[in-house]
C-alpha cells in the first residue's frame, strides 16, 4: 500500500488535470427549451416563434416524400416554451425568408389544401 500511496502523492505533484473552462469552448448552437408539443394542438391558435432551425429529418418517410428536412420551432403557448417538429414545406420555405431581426413573431398556423401555413 505503500507504494501505491507514493504513485498517487507523485502523480499529483507532476500531473495536473485539466478543467473544461480552460479549453474556452463556446456552445454554438442554442438548445432549445421546453416539452415537444404536436401541430394539433397548437393548429389554430396564436403562438409566438422564437427560433428555429432547420435539420435533415430522420424519419424515412419525410426523406422520400417532400423536402427531406425537419423543421424544429421554438414557440410559446399558453406562457409556456414548447418545441413543434414538422416537415411541413409551406413552413419550411417561409421561415427561411424570415429575417433574424424578425424574430420573435406571433402567428398561427392553420391547414389549408392539406398544407401547414403561417398566417
Amino acid at each position: 500500500m505503500g507504494s501505491a500511496l507514493q504513485f498517487k502523492e507523485s502523480n499529483e505533484k507532476t500531473t495536473r488535470m485539466n478543467t473544461f473552462s480552460q479549453f474556452n469552448i463556446k456552445v454554438e448552437s442554442q438548445a432549445f427549451e421546453g416539452d415537444k408539443i404536436k401541430m394539433s394542438r397548437i393548429l389554430n391558435r396564436e403562438i409566438v416563434v422564437h427560433h428555429f432551425k432547420l435539420e435533415e429529418s430522420k424519419v424515412k418517410s419525410f426523406q422520400e416524400k417532400g423536402s427531406g428536412k425537419c423543421l424544429h420551432l421554438q414557440i410559446s403557448f399558453d406562457n409556456r416554451k414548447h418545441v413543434v417538429f414538422t416537415s411541413a414545406t409551406g413552413l419550411i420555405e417561409v421561415i427561411q425568408k424570415i429575417p433574424e431581426s424578425g424574430f420573435p413573431f406571433t402567428t398561427t398556423i392553420i391547414e389549408e389544401n392539406d398544407r401547414y401555413l403561417f398566417t
